[in-house]
C-alpha cells in the first residue's frame, strides 16, 4: 500500500508541479518542490527528501529552495538533536494567494465599471441599433462580487483557524 501512495504522490506532484508552474510563474523544479513539500505536509520534507525524490541536483534544490524561502512560500524548522531542516508550507501561502486573487478581481471590476460607464454614455449618441448591450459587464461585475465576497469568507475563515496555534 505504501508503495502505491509514493506513486500516486509522485503523478500528484508532477501534475500539481505542472500548475503551479504556470500560476505562479515558477521554475519546473521550484513547482515539483513546492507541489512535494505540499503534499507531505506537517511532518516535512529534508532537503536529501527533495533531492532523492525529485530525482534533481543539490545545487538546484538548493538554489530554488532558497528561493521559495525569499518569496516565503516555505519556511523551515528544526528537531531537537537533529540537525537537518524540515521545509513546510508556509501558513501565509495560501492567504497570499487569496489576496492576490482578490487584487486581480477587483482590478477586473473597476476595469468593467469603466468599460461600462463608457458604454452608457457612448449609447447616449448612438442610434438603438448600434447601441452597446450592458448585460454581459453587469453580469461579470455581478459574479466578481459574488466570488469575492465568498473567498473573502474562505480568507476569514483561513486567518481563524491559523491564529488558533
Amino acid at each position: 500500500m505504501e508503495e502505491e501512495l509514493k506513486k500516486k504522490k509522485a503523478l500528484l506532484v508532477e501534475k500539481l508541479g505542472i500548475h503551479l508552474e504556470s500560476k505562479d510563474n515558477l521554475a519546473p523544479v521550484e513547482a515539483r518542490i513546492l507541489s512535494y513539500i505540499m503534499l507531505t505536509g506537517k511532518q516535512g520534507s529534508t532537503f536529501e527528501d527533495l533531492v532523492s525524490n525529485l530525482s534533481a541536483s543539490k545545487s538546484t534544490v538548493s538554489t530554488h529552495l532558497n528561493h521559495l524561502q525569499d518569496l516565503k512560500k516555505v519556511e523551515y524548522f528544526t528537531k531537537t538533536g537533529d540537525r537537518k531542516k524540515y521545509f513546510i508550507l508556509n501558513r501565509d501561502t495560501i492567504l497570499q494567494g487569496v489576496n492576490s486573487l482578490v487584487n486581480h478581481w477587483e482590478e477586473q471590476k473597476q476595469l468593467h465599471l469603466e468599460i461600462m460607464d463608457f458604454k452608457i454614455n457612448a449609447n447616449k449618441a448612438l442610434e438603438e441599433d448600434t447601441k452597446f448591450i450592458l448585460d454581459f459587464h453587469e453580469d461579470y461585475i455581478k459574479f466578481l462580487n459574488e466570488a469575492t465576497q465568498s473567498i473573502s469568507k474562505l480568507r476569514t475563515n483561513i486567518i481563524q483557524k491559523t491564529t488558533k496555534f
